[in-house]
């Protein structure tokens, strides 16, 4: 009984925190929204609540709005409005039907929203008891939603403070509610362990603005990733430059995809743009792993052929799962990397691998057959590149292409692993790809003549043809990079490939 009570409280306590972040505003001064009537201000307004844009139907005829949504319109709470909340169609006065989209990520963030109907499920005439049934909810449940968090509250300062939890208390003594709830509590909440979409975004601006910034750990182009602390919690956070606002959103945006999250992807936590009184600073949030990237690992240390495989087939994974499309109302858009390489890939503490940095990745749109290229001002790392895209013949209307050029980087990368398997005491020291053949900061120039004029691959030694693994991993890395795009397997035969080799020596 008193772990089912314990369950209980756990389940209130999450319900109340997500209740309370969704009834908080986290807006710094006033948003600058697009405003579509606003001539005399260039088509700009400003507002202490939220951007919207949205789209209206009477007679057949659309009308699509983008204005400023103030605070003192919210209802039925100060800081919550039902409107903003509604995903389905609202009635308007004389039957007109209408949807909304809010945002308060950014300034102008409802410039490109243009909502559209969800598709009819009803009949006509099930319309009218519908709409009377929904107006009733969402009135409704704020009113359960405060209930709920009020009881909550109550049980908690009636409950007395467990042992054992001081540290935590003093670290952060402002928490009355979220007792023991974590980042991956909040996760399951709201993703129901599917990983959908990731937190709200009310809900990372929270978990943003508490964070604190504890020691650099990397650099790069972008910016710096620090290892950062949320209520005794080690996170990374990557800040971006503030010329890179477009790779900032855009990685968040892929990020956030549906159906992503992936145990050998990245974990995504939250994004936010912060400002500290001299610059807006671009924040991204992710899981934090101690062992930091497969490029870092490699060259302070060697792996043995089951260490060596199940980092293999975990990159295979998470690259399958990237590249797999999931059909269905909630399903994934096939999406390819296209900056695949050893320091955009995290080693976690159990030395399986997820793949990270997804700012110049692209999704394929099946209903269109499109890819969503980002104008980006980023290219991806020329050492990496595929002998298509460096001769540039490769075809940008075909999604496949990119899945095909990311299995040429992944075949590189499991060259960079294979090196540092030590059998016998026996391995190699870490190098990049063709370390021996271009300089350390090569030319598209140099790269281009090494892959594609000498067709020169990474040379593999004689000794890995004595090894079972080492052999498995050099058939598989060498089907990775054929000069010929279309021959090279998928990730999901990669995939295949290494965890029937894993389950046969688990077999002996």
């Amino acid at each position: 009984m008193r772990g089912a009570y314990d369950g209980g409280i756990a389940s209130f306590l999450a319900l109340a925190l997500l209740c309370l972040f969704h009834t908080s505003c986290f807006v710094d001064g006033l948003l600058k929204c697009y405003c579509d009537i606003c001539q005399e201000t260039n088509h700009t307004c400003e507002t202490d609540g939220y951007c919207f844009a949205s789209t209206s139907l009477e007679n057949d005829m659309k009308t699509y709005a983008w204005r400023c949504y103030d605070k003192v319109h919210f209802f039925p709470a100060p800081e919550y409005s039902v409107w903003c909340q509604a995903n389905s169609t609202l009635y308007g006065p004389g039957g007109v039907e209408y949807v909304v989209d809010c945002c308060d990520h950014f300034d102008f963030c409802n410039r490109n929203l243009t909502p559209s109907f969800p598709s009819r499920v009803r009949s006509d005439g099930d319309d009218a008891a519908w709409v009377t049934w929904k107006m009733a909810l969402m009135i409704a449940m704020p009113i359960c939603v405060i209930c709920v968090v009020v009881m909550v509250i109550y049980h908690v300062r009636k409950t007395p403070e467990r042992p054992g939890n001081s540290d935590d208390s003093q670290e952060a003594p402002d928490r009355p509610i979220l007792g023991g709830v974590t980042i991956r509590d909040m996760l399951e909440m709201t993703t129901s362990g599917s990983g959908s979409v990731g937190l709200p975004l009310l809900v990372q601006r929270s978990i943003a603005r508490q964070i604190q910034l504890v020691e650099t750990i990397g650099k790069g182009r972008f910016g710096e990733v620090w290892r950062g602390r949320w209520r005794g919690e080690n996170v990374a956070v990557k800040i971006f430059s503030s010329r890179e606002e477009r790779s900032w959103f855009r990685e968040a945006e892929i990020y956030q995809t549906v159906m992503l999250r992936h145990d050998n992807i990245l974990g995504f936590i939250a994004a936010d743009n912060k400002d500290n009184g001299t610059w807006t600073q671009l924040w991204l949030i992710t899981d934090y792993h101690e062992k930091g990237s497969l490029f870092d690992y490699l060259n302070r240390s060697t792996v043995d052929t089951n260490g060596m495989i199940r980092m293999a087939l975990s990159i295979a994974t998470g690259l399958a799962h990237l590249h797999m499309e999931i059909v269905g109302t909630q399903g994934k858009p096939a999406i390819a990397h296209r900056d695949l390489k050893s320091k955009n890939i995290l080693v976690k503490t159990n030395g399986t691998c997820a793949i990270g940095d997804l700012g110049l990745a692209v999704r394929h749109d099946v209903i269109t057959d499109t890819v969503d290229i980002q104008l980006n001002n980023r290219v991806g790392t020329k050492r990496y590149m595929a002998p298509e895209v460096l001769e540039e013949t490769i075809n940008m209307n075909h999604f496949d292409s990119f899945k095909r050029a990311d299995v040429y980087a992944l075949g590189l990368i499991l060259w960079e692993i294979a090196r540092r398997c030590n059998v016998g005491g026996i391995h190699d020291e870490y190098q990049l790809p063709f370390y021996d053949l271009v300089p350390s900061d090569p030319t598209i120039e140099e790269m281009r003549k090494v892959v594609c004029t000498d067709r020169q691959r990474p040379s593999i030694p004689n000794r890995w043809q004595s090894i079972e693994a080492l052999q498995v991993m050099s058939k598989v890395m060498k089907e990775c990079w054929y000069h010929n795009a279309a021959a090279r397997l998928t990730a999901l035969r990669i995939k295949k490939s290494l965890a029937n080799y894993g389950a046969m020596e688990d077999l002996k």
